[in-house]
């Protein structure tokens, strides 16, 4: 369903878009939500496993960046990922306000475990779109995130 609002031809255009591409959107992080349940994490605590098995340890405000994530968010997300022993934090002794974050074997043993399968997920969500849609929509969704990343883009 697109929208019913009544407005100029841009603004009905782009809204339209907006409700489409949340709606998918929605459809898909749910879809997603519920493998990740069945592993007692959430899609950005998944984001942060994922991260630190394939970056490495990164410093948390890095980590919080390349999520997209504030610096309140990412403390309490890696908070709760370090209660239950998934990562460890590792203070800079020169620079105690330096927090690197590390996965634990338990958290590698987790995110190992579960990656594939969320991998698997994410593969059967898009397939609804055939290789060639998949890559357009890529270009598209990285093109729309970049214009409205940039400072002065309204």
């Amino acid at each position: 369903m697109g929208t019913h609002y009544r407005g100029r031809a841009a603004e009905v255009r782009a809204l339209d878009t907006y409700i489409k591409l949340t709606r998918a959107t929605s459809s898909v992080g749910v879809r997603l939500s519920r493998g990740l349940a069945e592993a007692g994490l959430t899609p950005t605590q998944l984001g942060v496993l994922e991260a630190l098995l394939h970056l490495g340890p990164l410093g948390q405000r890095v980590l919080g960046g390349k999520l997209l994530m504030s610096g309140g968010n990412i403390t309490t997300v890696v908070d709760n990922l370090e209660r239950r022993r998934l990562v460890r934090r590792e203070r800079r002794g020169d620079d105690r306000r330096h927090v690197t974050v590390h996965l634990t074997s338990e958290g590698r043993r987790l995110i190992s475990r579960v990656f594939p399968g969320h991998v698997a997920a994410i593969v059967e969500a898009f397939s609804a779109l055939t290789p060639a849609e998949q890559e357009q929509l890529g270009r598209l969704a990285k093109k729309l995130g970049r214009s409205v990343s940039r400072p002065g883009s309204a």
